[in-house]
């Protein structure tokens, strides 16, 4: 068994009709640049009803016809933004928290401390959150139930340096289910692209089509600090 083994994201997505939010950091094969990617699905027309919208500091979520807005509470937010030359990247409010602890100089850690996994059980949604470093390392973690009751939070975070050509996949459920599966294990590792363009068709080609909604990919230079974006919305 191979513990260091790399799959590409074809591989952890095809097949995978719900894998749920996921979040993508890791470094380019030239080891030039940062890699972030966060992708959204949804089953329900509430959680269908939405696209990225381009901000200053990142992106925001919206709904694409406000007319069939339901509860904005889980599926509004802001999940990526900027902090300095590093980056926030989660799956919910959670990116405000955690921006606004660090600003006090305080870790992503703490600000999670604060926060629990989604109150829509019986799933029980994960949160998932990312800060990428200006060096191109990387932290990840997950907030998840402690039981299938809902009873209690686990906390998990994992800390990365920035490996060449290696990234870290992590995504809120293993599988569609009922109730959904929350994601188990470490984060997936992940080998990457130079080319932003084919890791972005590479992540949103292999995505469920009937669930897929949108997508955001970004590399930044490390040394330069320029960045490209790529945002894609199903329903625009």
């Amino acid at each position: 068994m191979n513990v260091y083994e790399t799959k590409t994201m074809r591989e952890y997505l095809e097949g995978n009709t719900y894998p749920g939010r996921g979040i993508v950091l890791g470094l380019t094969p030239d080891g030039r640049k940062s890699v972030a990617a966060y992708f959204i699905m949804g089953r329900s027309v509430n959680s269908r009803n939405r696209i990225f919208v381009q901000e200053p500091d990142g992106i925001r979520t919206e709904a694409f016809d406000p007319s069939k807005l339901v509860d904005p509470s889980l599926i509004i937010y802001h999940p990526v933004r900027s902090f300095g030359r590093g980056l926030i990247v989660t799956n919910g409010d959670q990116t405000d928290t955690i921006r606004d602890f660090l600003e006090k100089g305080l870790p992503m850690e703490q600000a999670l401390r604060t926060r629990e996994f989604e109150p829509d059980g019986p799933n029980w949604t994960p949160r998932i959150s990312g800060l990428l470093s200006p060096d191109g390392s990387y932290k990840l973690s997950i907030l998840k139930a402690a039981d299938a009751a809902g009873s209690a939070c686990a906390r998990y975070t994992y800390e990365y340096p920035g490996v060449a050509g290696v990234g870290h996949f992590l995504h809120t459920y293993v599988s569609d289910g009922n109730p959904i599966p929350t994601f188990q294990g470490e984060p997936e590792r992940v080998t990457m692209v130079d080319d932003i363009a084919a890791f972005t068709q590479e992540i949103w080609n292999n995505l469920d089509e009937d669930n897929k909604i949108s997508l955001y990919v970004r590399y930044t230079n490390l040394e330069t600090r320029a960045v490209e974006e790529r945002l894609i919305n199903k329903n625009c």
